[in-house]
């Protein structure tokens, strides 16, 4: 089935603006919203209502015994919308559907020794087919996005047959919604900005560990892919001993000193502690030179680091850039905030669903 056009996903720019606060900032009431936008009270009154009556938000109890009159937040409507996901990993494909507020609401996946088009192209089909049929209200699904490394034949011999794939293409002639494509890293970064931490500044570089090391670069609020879509490629950034960051901040990295794979979940990484140790001061060492070079070309207050990896490891790996960054020059510059990112392994798949959330729903309609 060919993608149409759907009357509910025709929005004003200032309808987008107030989903966009209440996603950011949590439930609001109409009185906050007016300020926030400098729309006027009555224009809020009447948009808000739009929202509600499309089933984009819907209204909370009134919150009472405050300075003022009584006040209704205003929050966002689970079932409002949703999204499709497709996540392409090394050794993992994931599909999510995930609903309006950023929860993963069906999940499924499948490990391989490596990806290969044929067995992605089948398991989203069967997959995307699946949720279609079973989910109340798949009508409300707005569209499909796929968060996938790029180059994936310089992987090794056993992946030239990604060479001349169009992933999207190859899926978009089945589907009754559109289907949107991007860097994996690309997406992590656009998830920590649409469903991640509130308190993140309107600028910020996103590093992404995870077999190979990635990135991305927001600026102005927005993610920005370049005009070659390979902005924020942070783990081919240059390092001492020509080598690149992905050289050394990569779990792949990681993998090799200990002679084997680690399972593509938290609970299965047991790393021995010197190991990781001696991994997190190099990765550490080599992301505190992207940090500040990040900074000596974008002015960046923050710079997040998050990845494939448990919670635990990811705090270890910020403060020991933190700590390395201290030691590096910084004359005519200031040095960034490092800040661990919030979502860990959700990020790539959530970032996936963001894709076409961004499209419909986001102020200019697209993340970049």
């Amino acid at each position: 089935m060919l993608y149409q056009a759907k009357g509910w996903l025709d929005l004003s720019q200032n309808e987008r603006q107030i989903l966009s606060l209440i996603r950011r900032r949590g439930p609001l009431p109409r009185a906050a919203l007016a300020q926030a936008t400098g729309v006027s009270p009555q224009a809020i009154t009447n948009l808000s209502r739009n929202l509600i009556n499309k089933g984009f938000i819907a209204e909370e109890q009134v919150v009472r015994g405050k300075v003022g009159q009584p006040s209704t937040p205003l929050a966002l409507a689970p079932n409002g919308a949703m999204f499709l996901g497709l996540k392409i990993g090394r050794r993992l494909v994931e599909l999510a559907l995930v609903d309006f507020t950023g929860q993963i609401k069906l999940h499924r996946q499948e490990i391989y020794s490596h990806p290969t088009p044929d067995r992605v192209l089948t398991f989203a089909r069967q997959g995307i087919a699946t949720i279609l049929e079973t989910t109340p209200q798949s009508d409300r699904i707005a569209g499909l996005g796929i968060a996938i490394p790029f180059r994936l034949w310089d992987w090794g011999a056993e992946m030239t047959a990604w060479h001349d794939m169009d992933l999207a293409s190859g899926l978009a002639g089945a589907m009754p919604f559109p289907v949107f494509l991007e860097n994996d890293a690309s997406t992590a970064c656009a998830a920590e900005l649409i469903f991640g931490r509130s308190t993140l500044p309107r600028d910020f570089v996103h590093i992404y560990i995870a077999h190979f090391a990635g990135g991305g670069v927001v600026l102005d609020g927005r993610l920005r892919i370049g005009p070659r879509r390979n902005a924020g490629a942070i783990g081919s950034m240059p390092i001492p001993g020509g080598r690149q960051l992905l050289d050394c901040a990569s779990v792949s990295v990681l993998e090799s000193r200990l002679g084997r794979s680690l399972p593509p979940d938290d609970s299965g990484w047991d790393v021995p502690i010197e190991v990781e140790r001696a991994w997190i001061g190099e990765a550490a060492d080599a992301m505190a030179l992207a940090a500040v070079s990040a900074v000596a070309l974008l002015d960046v207050p923050s710079v997040v680091i998050d990845g494939a990896i448990p919670p635990a490891v990811r705090g270890r790996l910020a403060d020991a850039t933190r700590t390395a960054m201290m030691n590096l020059p910084a004359a005519g510059i200031d040095r960034p905030d490092i800040v661990p990112g919030s979502l860990g392994r959700s990020a790539r798949i959530l970032g996936a669903a963001a894709l076409p959330l961004a499209h419909f729903f986001e102020p200019g309609g697209a993340l970049a």
